[in-house]
């Protein structure tokens, strides 16, 4: 597959959904013969076979983008052809991100209408700024009026996406609940108003450990249906999801391949479930767990950190030296009390663990 390049011609680090995947989208466009929602490019079946992957009957593969319940993506396809927004929800590192910008760019075949939120996300950034030379030089208009991400999705019938929205300040997530319940965003400068033509929805994400930052209002709980997305209920399952983030991701910095390195995926996602669940697998032995959330989407940064390792400093070949270093950042954040949760995991269950010497010796050796 040809990597899409930028505006200069460069090929792109992290190309965008719909353009790295255009091939599988342009092959379901061609197949989906059922009835789609207003200004859809697929129908709601196409849009969850591209999400959980399947095969067409032409032969085209459409890889998974989501490895999880089809229900949860089949409620989240549904919610986005009715006139409710979708709210997605979750710990990190559950595909919160990846599964909002795949469903964009199924919807409307463009996932960049994003508004990032933060602490410092400003009301404008949702609903409208200013060209402030303009501005002053003619008075307000509309070609003064620069409009945010959700004003175009809400002209131009598409689907807008809300970063982190328990990240943004309570009183400018406030400034959305006109735009869900009244699907109308006003401009009292103009004495005008932008409604919203069919097609337009929002998806927004949030951390389930961000609610004590800035908590939703009721009101604006309400304009959402809120779809949960799990961690990886086995380790089966996660494994196959870092290895499929890994190579994709491998590939574009000509890292090496990921079945090579399959054994160590496993111990490292072994190692996440284990002190995240504070019990091993097996179920015989408690650990603790240490401060970190150590996500599945941790998981993917330790092993990709890991490739390049052995890609450049080694021979290729993902081993257990490549892995630790990671391992002991992504666990040990709190200096004192993390390290002796790792250190009592490492001598309790590792240490004893057939197979796993090489795996404890690694990282015996970075975290002395």
């Amino acid at each position: 597959m040809t990597m899409p390049e930028n505006s200069t011609g460069a090929q792109a680090l992290r190309p965008h959904a719909e353009d790295a995947f255009a091939h599988e989208l342009k092959a379901l466009a061609a197949a989906d013969d059922r009835p789609r929602p207003a200004r859809w490019k697929l129908s709601p079946w196409a849009v969850a076979t591209y999400l959980l992957g399947g095969t067409l009957d032409d032969g085209t593969v459409i890889t998974p983008k989501y490895v999880g319940p089809r229900r949860i993506v089949e409620v989240a396809v549904t919610t986005l052809a009715t006139d409710r927004a979708l709210l997605l929800l979750g710990v990190p590192g559950t595909a919160k991100t990846w599964v909002s910008e795949h469903l964009a760019a199924a919807v409307s075949g463009d996932s960049t209408l994003l508004v990032q939120g933060t602490a410092g996300t400003p009301e404008e950034a949702i609903r409208y700024g200013w060209n402030y030379a303009r501005l002053l030089a003619h008075g307000p208009s509309r070609d003064a009026l620069v409009p945010s991400p959700v004003m175009r999705a809400m002209a131009d019938g598409m689907t807008a996406r809300v970063e982190e929205l328990t990240r943004i300040p309570a009183d400018v997530q406030d400034t959305l609940i006109t735009v869900l319940s009244e699907k109308t965003l006003p401009i009292p400068e103009l004495g005008e108003e932008v409604q919203a033509v069919r097609g337009f929805n929002l998806i927004a994400t949030a951390n389930d450990r961000d609610r004590g930052v800035n908590e939703l209002s009721s009101a604006l709980r309400r304009r959402f249906n809120t779809v949960v997305l799990p961690l990886p209920a086995t380790a089966d399952a996660e494994v196959d999801i870092v290895a499929r983030r890994v190579d994709q991701m491998g590939r574009a910095l000509d890292l090496p391949a990921v079945p090579e390195g399959l054994e160590e995926i496993r111990r490292v996602v072994t190692v996440f479930r284990e002190l995240r669940d504070g019990v091993t697998g097996d179920g015989r032995t408690k650990v603790k767990s240490p401060s970190g959330t150590l996500s599945t989407a941790e998981a993917i940064s330790v092993v990709t950190n890991g490739l390049a390792l052995a890609a450049h400093f080694g021979d290729g070949v993902l081993r257990p030296s490549d892995m630790a270093a990671g391992i002991l950042g992504a666990v040990v954040r709190d200096p004192a009390a993390d390290k002796v949760v790792w250190q009592e995991y490492l001598e309790a269950v590792v240490r004893e663990r057939d197979g796993w010497k090489d795996f404890y010796r690694a990282c015996r050796e970075v975290t002395v």
